[in-house]
């Protein structure tokens, strides 16, 4: 999808202290042959800080960062992947009573890791669609800290870290373009996150635990054809679903400066990713993604913060972002930093500092 005259104003984070790999290896919580594998350096972990909480202190940032009024938001969307509260509870209205009042329409979005993307398309569309409208917040947030979740073994190739993000869309000015963004599903890949359990009754509602690894290997052996031809077709929806996003953006693979992938292991990034597109690691953002876990919905714009406040990122310079989830659903955004963030020199970067925190 082309999104022409759409800027962002503003984005927030908030991520917690992260554990190390080498304290889950000694705690027995991470196996050592998988930390060698992967890579990795460490998760994120909130505690028992709420993800609604989370959320808010995100968006808070965005808002303040882009000078942006709050009766100004005609939309908030909020992404996330697991439980947020109460059950029967919405947690975007938490954040539409603290934030910006009764008028704008809000919505929670259950996309999985890809909810930042299809959020993005729909806050595009809300504001390509109607002139009235100014302005749209999109946040994500998860804590996974919870007993039917092991952050440290929940998916082959990632460990799960904890935090929030949040963007600001407006029809201008702003700091970034956003160019174009992109959501293709591969449907015979639908039942990866689904392998080996019933629909019914609810996993939660019986106390199961959230195991992607089982459920892919369950998939890998007893998919109805061979199990590499569907990930291949995977791979190569990848491609097309990036090729179209930068096509819709008007540039070419070698205009792009950095890539944002997923927060997975060197493995995952490197041959599903950036070989995939023939571009060097060094553009990639797995140096920083490995130190704070998979954070759900809040990779990419995690990523693009760390990017834009260490300096990594300027005027003219484009911003690949590419994502996958359960669906399988791919995803392709780009973005084009036009001018220097105001904040860019004032605010540290929003990145763990230490490795203090209980996972």
């Amino acid at each position: 999808m082309r999104t022409p005259g759409i800027f962002i104003t503003g984005i927030g984070v908030f991520l917690p202290a992260a554990m190390s790999v080498q304290q889950a290896v000694a705690q027995g919580r991470y196996d050592a042959d998988d930390a060698e594998l992967h890579q990795l350096g460490g998760a994120a972990v909130a505690g028992d800080t709420p993800a609604p909480d989370m959320a808010l202190r995100a968006a808070r940032m965005a808002l303040r960062r882009g000078g942006q009024l709050p009766e100004r938001v005609g939309l908030l969307l909020y992404a996330d992947s697991w439980h947020q509260g109460p059950d029967g509870w919405q947690p975007q209205y938490y954040l539409q009573r603290e934030l910006i009042g009764g008028r704008a329409l809000a919505v929670e979005t259950r996309h999985g890791c890809n909810g930042m993307f299809s959020a993005l398309e729909v806050a595009a569309s809300f504001l390509l669609g109607d002139a009235q409208q100014q302005a749209a917040l999109i946040v994500a947030s998860d804590n996974f800290g919870t007993p039917l979740v092991d952050r440290w073994r929940m998916g082959p190739g990632y460990i799960t870290g904890d935090g929030a993000s949040a963007v600001v869309l407006d029809r201008g000015p702003g700091f970034a373009r956003l160019l174009s963004v992109c959501t293709v599903a591969v449907p015979e890949a639908e039942e990866v996150h689904r392998a080996g359990e019933p629909l019914f009754p609810p996993g939660p509602t019986m106390g199961r635990d959230l195991d992607f690894a089982a459920r892919t290997a369950v998939f890998n052996r007893h998919a109805g054809q061979p199990p590499s031809s569907v990930w291949l077709t995977v791979h190569q929806q990848l491609v097309i679903t990036v090729e179209k996003s930068l096509s819709e953006a008007g540039i070419a693979i070698g205009d792009v400066t950095r890539v944002a992938f997923m927060n997975y292991s060197r493995q995952i990034v490197e041959q599903r990713g950036m070989a995939a597109l023939g571009l060097p690691m060094s553009m990639s953002t797995w140096d920083f993604g490995r130190t704070v876990g998979h954070l759900g919905a809040s990779d990419h714009i995690v990523s693009f913060d760390h990017l834009l406040s260490t300096g990594q990122l300027g005027p003219g310079e484009y911003l690949l972002m590419v994502s996958t989830g359960p669906g399988i659903t791919i995803s392709s955004a780009v973005v084009q930093v036009v001018a220097t963030p105001p904040w860019a020199d004032g605010d540290p970067p929003a990145s763990n500092q230490g490795w203090d925190a209980d996972g």
